[in-house]
Parts: C-alpha cells; structure tokens; sequence
C-alpha cells in the first residue's frame, strides 16, 4: 500500500507531487482522473475497483485531492473520508478563500494547497500531514478526555510578575521540547499582547495573530481556529501576539478565557507565555491553567516580585494545582543562594537553569536549544522541565526547604 494517494488529472501537478515525496521513503499512487469513487472504500480497494482499488498492506496516511476535481464533491467525499477513516489526512488543491477554508475544515481536511505550490511548499505540507496522521495513530492526538481531567488538555502558564527573566525562551524551549512528546498537539499561545517575542523566539512570520483568532469565525468553529496557528518545524502550533500593541484593546479577558477552552479542547497541551505582572488577561489564563511555571531570576527585585505575586493570587485563589518554579540565568557569583530564595518565596525551586553563553545565543538566531538538540547544562535542565509534564509523571519528594533570612 502507497503512504501517499494523489487523484488529479493534472500531469503537472502530479510531477510536482512526486518530486515532493520521493525523498519521504513513501510510495505515491497517483490516480490520473477528474472524478472521484463512488464511495472511501472504493479508493482504499476494499470493493475491488480496477482504477482505485489498493492491494493489501496498511491504509495510505495521506490522501490529497488534486486540481481538476469537482469542489462540492471532493468535500462530500472527504467528510465522508474523515468519518471513515479519521487517521488518514486529507489534504485539498484549491485556491483559497476565508469561505472555502470553513468548508474544509468542516468536512475534514487538514490543510489547502494552491495549485501552484511549489515542490518545498508540497514536501513540507504532505509531511505535516502524515506526521499527524501518524500521531492519530499512536494515540497521540488530543481527546476531550486526555490531560488531568476531562475538560481537555493542559493549559500551562509561564508566568513572572517582573519582565527580563527569560520567560519567553522558557516558554518557547518548553513548547518545542512537549512538542516530541507529542507531535502536532502542542500550541504555544503568546499573550504578551503588547510586546510579545514569540514570533521571533521561534523564527516565526504569522500569517494570523490572535487578534485574527479571537474574532470572527475562528471564535465559533475551532476547525476554523486551527487555520489561523502558524506551524513550526518542531511539530508544534504557534498562536502569536498582535503585530500593533494597539490591537490588545481588542482584545479581552473574555476573549482569552474562550480561546483557552477552544485551544484545550483540541491540542494534548496548551502553552502560554503571559505578560510580566497580573493584568486581566494573566488572571484570565490563571482561572483556565492547570499547571503554572513560575520564572525567577537570580536577582532580589524578581525573587521579591515572586514572593508577592504568590501572595496576592493566594488571596485570590487562583494559584493553580500544579505549581513548576524556575530559577533562570541561575550564577553562584550573584550573591544570592538557592536557599535564600526557597526561604524567601516559601516554595522549592524545582529546575535550576545555569547561565550559560548557550542561551542567549539561541534566543537570538530564534532556534529554541531544545530545538537544536544541544548538550549543555542549560539544555539538560530545560529536559527536566519538560520532564515534568510528561503522562504519568511523579514528583520526587520535595527536600526540606532552607530557613535563612528572609529578603525583606
């Protein structure tokens, strides 16, 4: 059985198709017709027809409808495809437009292709597509069931009360490192609405914001919302901020709370990235986060920022059930010890990420060292990180924290 079915009676787009993916080590069947089967079994040669019919082995992982098809009847056929056969991606040749790609969506496909994409554009969709459908398989695709409880997947805040402790490159490191636990269900949401560097953390050039996101049609179908997520190399979703601080007025703490529960309901894990402080829109994201990463560097005005946003989201209960605290850029010559920290937030610190020359480095070329699989010790304790979130993971017990004086 191929991994790649193509039906178009397009010679030229078919050449193109096959240049694309013989490099992916998968067989493309390529079916030279304007119509398509009378029914998914037909194609998949379940009722032995000559053209379609597919002798034996596993189900192709890719099926792309081609140009020179009948519109209103590929997308008939592909919800019925999508029924049938929800582990096989579909993918559609067509020029598009904000009223087609709902019906798209809507009936199953994953992603639209013009039809004059060229051979880069088709590789990198079509493996985009069978990594999915690969992840679909292996369970690895996000139910209402998965995460800590029945309401969806995780939603974790990184989150600082004070700017300038690296809490984007724990956020996009952390994202891209959840991104091979779980393959294309991982979605970074950046709400530092006024400033936010998400976009250029991970070299990424939104074609959407989450301005786009929370408005219109994306709001009310999340089928709809996926089109909107820029994809990574790493196999993850990025929802980026506004490219004008001025759009954040658009945009409120109710927007944000029904973002979250759409993004939650359809990807393993949602990772946002907030603004320093506690605006509305970072309670928003505290009221639907099950997990919270604190970041704090090794300075006494962010260890004094910690220890009082603590207190403030305690009075306010909104401190969540799972709480990761980061001590970041951590340096033995700083003058401040880790215990000194513990004592003074009145928590353990649960990852110690070094200061290294590593970082910065990679911040600034906008590849995340997760990423790049790089083996220092800032990497090694973004690992741990990671770890943490991982299905079925245990604390150790937390050590017995230091009492020294507290940083007044």
């Amino acid at each position: 059985m191929s991994r790649f079915l193509l039906i178009t009676p397009d010679k030229d787009f078919a050449h193109r198709v096959r240049l694309a993916t013989n490099p992916m080590r998968g067989m493309l069947a390529h079916f030279e017709a304007d119509y398509l089967p009378q029914s998914p079994e037909e194609i998949l040669g379940e009722q032995g027809s000559q053209q379609y019919s597919q002798k034996g082995g596993e189900p192709p992982e890719v099926l792309i409808f081609g140009p020179g098809l009948p519109l209103d009847e590929t997308l008939k056929f592909a919800a019925a495809m999508d029924l049938q056969y929800p582990d096989i991606a579909l993918l559609l040749v067509a020029t598009e437009q904000d009223e087609l790609s709902l019906q798209a969506m809507r009936s199953g496909i994953r992603d639209i292709l013009t039809p004059g994409a060229d051979t880069e554009t088709i590789r990198a969709t079509v493996e985009r597509a069978a990594l999915a459908a690969a992840g679909r398989r292996r369970g690895l695709a996000p139910s209402a069931g998965e995460g800590p409880n029945a309401d969806g997947g995780r939603v974790i805040a990184v989150m600082s009360p004070k700017g300038g402790v690296g809490k984007t490159t724990i956020a996009t490191n952390l994202a891209v490192g959840l991104g091979g636990i779980a393959p294309m269900s991982v979605v970074i949401v950046d709400l530092d609405l006024q400033f936010g560097d998400v976009a250029s953390g991970l070299l990424i050039d939104p074609e959407y914001t989450i301005t786009d996101a929370v408005a219109g049609a994306g709001s009310q179908d999340s089928m709809v919302l996926k089109t909107y997520l820029s994809l990574h190399p790493s196999n993850i979703y990025a929802l980026c901020a506004p490219r004008n601080p001025i759009e954040m007025d658009n945009i409120t703490a109710a927007h944000i709370t029904h973002l979250l529960k759409q993004l939650r309901q359809e990807f393993q894990y949602v990772v946002v990235d907030t603004a320093p402080g506690l605006g509305e829109h970072v309670l928003a994201t505290l009221e639907e986060a099950t997990d919270a990463v604190w970041v704090c560097g090794m300075d006494i005005p962010s260890v004094r920022g910690l220890r009082t946003g603590f207190n403030v989201l305690a009075e306010l209960d909104l401190l969540p059930e799972e709480r990761h605290v980061v001590l970041n850029m951590a340096d033995r010559k700083s003058g401040i010890s880790i215990q000194d920290i513990e004592a003074t937030i009145g928590s353990p610190v649960d990852v110690v990420i070094p200061r290294t020359r590593t970082m910065p480095f990679a911040t600034n070329k906008g590849v995340p060292v997760l990423q790049e699989g790089r083996r220092d010790p800032a990497a090694k304790a973004l690992r741990q990180l990671v770890e943490r979130f991982k299905p079925n993971w245990e604390a150790r017990p937390h050590k017995r924290l230091h009492r020294r004086a507290v940083m007044q």
